[in-house]
C-alpha cells in the first residue's frame, strides 16, 4: 500500500432529562483510576435515529465549569450510530446556567468583533428569537457542529454562524440524512459558539458519531469487537502540585499568555491541561491511568477521538517498555483504501499522532496473559509559543481471561462498499491554487503578557480577526471545483487546520511530497522556528464537488482558543453556472 508521513500532521426517542436537584452535580465524572466506561449507544431503527439531548453545566468546588450532553437516564455524551442514508433527528434543549457574568465577559470576543450591547438588548427584548438567525454568542448559548460530516451548512443541519440556542428556548431540532456516499468511520459532535468553543469543550461538551460500515471497506475488521474512546482535555485538577519525583528535573515552568504551561521542549513537566478518557480523568502529576481489561491477545478495533480543545496527542501502546504495532485503517472518518487501493489495507505503526479534532481507527492486540499494557501519549513539540503536551499515561490495559466483551461487535460477513461515484481526488487537477497563512499578534506589542489576536489570512490581504457579524466571505468557489490550498504557518506555535463540510487530500508537508490513500478534515501545520529561509506549509487538495457543500461555512485552527481569538475565515460555495 502507499506509504504516508507521520500522522501527527486527528426511530429511537429519548425523552428530556429531568432537571438536576439542588446540590446534585449536573455533569458527574468518574474518579481517577476508574475503569473506562463505554458511552451509551443510540442506534437508528428503521432508518431513523431520533433522540433528545439536554445541554447542562455545573460549577465545581474549584471554580471550574463542566458542560455535558445528557440523556433522560443521566448518561452523558452518547455515541450516535447511523448508516449512510439514515435520518438523524436530534432535539437539543439548552439548560445552561450563567454562573458568573464576569466570566462571560472575560471569554467574549474582542468588542470590535462581538455583537453590540444594543444587539444583545434587542435580542433579549424580542425573545423568543429564531435560533436560526439569533447569532447570540455567550457561555450559555449553544448549537451543534457535526464535525467531518458532509451535510449542508444550513440551519437545522450544520450551520454554526447564526444558529444559536438560548436557555429557555424550546428544544431545537436538527434534522438531516447521512449522505449515501459518506465514508464509514468516526465523526463527532460539539458546540461551535464563536468566542466560547474552548470553554465548552474544556468543560466536556462533546460526543462521538459513528457512520457504520467500516468493515465493508476493510474485511480485516469483520467480526472484531470495537471500542469508542473519547480523549478530552480539562483544566488541571492539581494545578499547584510539583511534578512527580519519577520525572527528570525540567527547566523552570513558564506560563503562556493564556495562563497555561508553556512548551518547555523536554517532554516532561506540568502539562497545559489534564486529559481524560471517556471522562475518567488522568491528572497531573502522577497520571494514574484509567483501567481497561481485555482478553489475552484479543484483537479489537479502537475508534479514538481527540476531542481536546488545545491538546495534541501522540498515541502509543507499550508492553514491558516495548511499543506495540497499531493497525491503522481509517483517519478522520475515511478508510485508508479510499483511493482504490487493496480493499484490506492496514498500515502498521508504533505510534499515532492526532491533532485536536482528529480521529483514528486502528486494530490493537491485547497483552498476553501475565503482561500489563499501557496506552500513553508521547510528547508533542508545539513550538516556542505553544502549550506543554508532555509524555503521560492514559490507560492501564490488563489481560484477563474473563474480561467483558465490548458492547459492539462488527458484522462478520459484510458486503463490500459500492465503488466511488467520483474520481479519486488525487487524480483531479485543481482549477486554481490559493495561498493562506496563520499568524499571531500581541494586542499590546509593548506588553509581552498581553492577549493575542490570531489570524488566518488569504495571502495578499491584511490579517484581521474573524468578524462574526460579517457575511462577507474570504473565499468564494463554485460547487464542482477542486482547488489546491497552500497554508503557511508564520507563527512560532503549531496550528491545526480544519474546514467544515469537506475533506481534503494532503499533498505536501513542509516541502516533502506526501502520498496518502485517504482524505482528512484536520491537519497540523508546522510552526516557524525563525531559522528557516521560508515558512513551513502544507499543500492540500480541496474537494468542492459535493452539492452538499453549497452555502457559507468556516475554516479555522482547531486549537479552540485560537479559533475563539479570531483564527477563522468564511468560505462561500456557490452553485455552478
Amino acid at each position: 500500500m502507499h506509504r504516508f508521513r507521520s500522522l501527527y500532521l486527528g426511530c429511537l426517542l429519548i425523552s428530556l432529562a429531568a432537571p438536576a436537584a439542588a446540590g446534585v452535580d449536573a455533569c458527574p465524572r468518574p474518579s481517577p483510576g476508574s475503569a473506562i466506561p463505554e458511552p451509551a449507544d443510540l442506534r437508528s431503527q428503521g432508518g431513523v435515529l431520533e433522540a433528545e439531548l439536554t445541554v447542562r453545566n455545573s460549577k465545581e468546588s474549584d471554580g471550574s465549569i463542566r458542560y455535558c450532553y445528557l440523556l433522560s437516564d443521566g448518561s452523558q455524551s452518547p455515541t450516535l450510530r447511523l448508516t449512510p442514508g439514515d435520518l438523524l433527528i436530534l432535539h437539543i434543549k439548552n439548560e445552561l446556567t450563567d454562573f458568573d457574568a464576569d466570566l462571560s465577559s472575560e471569554h467574549a470576543p474582542s468588542s470590535e468583533h462581538a455583537p453590540s450591547s444594543e444587539h444583545a438588548h434587542n435580542h433579549a427584548a424580542s425573545k423568543p428569537a429564531d435560533p436560526c438567525h439569533s447569532g447570540v454568542m455567550s457561555l450559555t448559548s449553544t448549537n451543534v457542529h457535526f464535525h467531518g460530516l458532509s451535510v449542508p451548512p444550513v440551519c437545522h443541519q450544520d450551520e454554526v454562524l447564526k444558529t444559536s440556542i438560548q436557555p429557555g428556548d424550546p428544544p431545537f431540532e436538527y434534522r438531516f440524512r447521512v449522505p449515501l456516499d459518506e465514508p464509514p468511520g468516526l465523526y463527532w459532535y460539539h458546540p461551535h459558539i464563536h468566542g466560547f468553543s474552548k470553554a465548552q469543550l474544556i468543560g466536556g461538551a462533546s460526543g462521538a458519531l459513528v457512520v457504520e460500515g467500516l468493515e465493508r471497506a476493510n474485511r480485516e475488521l469483520a467480526g472484531l469487537p470495537e471500542r469508542v474512546l473519547v480523549i478530552r482535555d480539562q483544566d488541571l485538577l492539581n494545578p499547584d502540585a510539583p511534578p512527580s519525583k519519577s520525572e527528570p528535573v525540567v527547566p523552570k515552568m513558564l506560563i503562556d499568555r493564556d495562563g497555561d504551561s508553556a512548551n518547555n521542549g523536554t517532554g516532561f513537566g506540568r502539562p497545559a491541561k489534564d486529559l481524560s478518557i471517556n471522562f475518567v480523568p488522568v491528572p497531573f502529576p502522577d497520571y494514574p491511568p484509567a483501567a481497561l481489561a481485555m482478553k489475552p491477545g484479543e484483537r479489537q478495533l479502537w475508534r479514538v477521538l481527540n476531542a481536546s480543545a488545545i491538546t495534541y496527542l501522540n498515541l502509543a501502546m507499550i508492553f514491558k517498555r516495548a511499543p506495540q504495532m497499531l493497525g491503522i485503517v481509517s483517519i478522520d472518518g475515511v478508510p485508508l483504501n479510499q483511493n482504490g487501493n487493496a480493499a484490506n489495507a492496514v498500515d502498521w505503526r508504533d505510534h499515532m499522532g492526532l491533532p485536536p479534532g482528529s480521529r483514528a481507527e486502528f486494530i490493537v492486540t491485547g497483552p498476553p496473559a501475565g503482561t500489563r499494557g499501557l496506552l500513553v501519549t508521547r510528547t508533542v513539540d508545539t513550538g516556542q509559543g505553544g502549550e506543554n503536551d508532555p509524555n503521560r499515561a492514559l490507560a492501564a490495559i490488563s489481560a484477563e481471561a474473563d474480561a467483558p466483551e465490548p458492547r459492539s461487535t462488527l458484522p462478520s460477513s459484510p458486503r463490500p462498499l459500492p465503488a466511488a461515484a467520483l474520481p479519486w481526488l488525487g487524480d483531479v487537477p485543481p482549477v486554481r491554487v490559493r495561498r493562506l497563512f496563520f499568524s499571531e499578534k500581541l494586542k499590546d506589542p509593548a506588553n509581552p503578557n498581553s492577549a493575542t489576536d490570531f489570524y488566518i489570512t488569504v495571502d495578499g490581504e491584511t490579517p484581521v480577526p474573524f468578524d462574526p457579524g460579517s457575511d462577507v466571505p474570504n473565499i468564494v468557489v463554485k460547487q464542482g471545483e477542486v482547488e489546491d490550498w497552500i497554508i503557511e504557518n508564520r507563527s512560532n506555535e503549531l496550528h491545526a487546520f480544519h474546514i467544515h463540510q469537506i475533506h481534503f487530500l494532503l499533498l505536501d508537508y513542509s516541502g516533502s511530497p506526501v502520498d496518502e490513500p485517504f482524505l482528512r478534515d484536520t491537519v497540523n501545520v508546522p510552526y516557524f522556528n525563525g531559522r528557516t529561509l521560508r515558512y513551513p506549509s502544507v499543500r492540500l487538495r480541496m474537494d468542492f464537488r459535493d452539492p452538499n457543500t453549497i452555502g457559507t461555512f468556516v475554516y479555522h485552527c482547531h486549537l479552540l482558543e485560537h479559533e475563539d481569538g479570531g483564527m477563522m475565515g468564511l468560505i462561500r460555495v456557490e452553485p455552478p453556472k
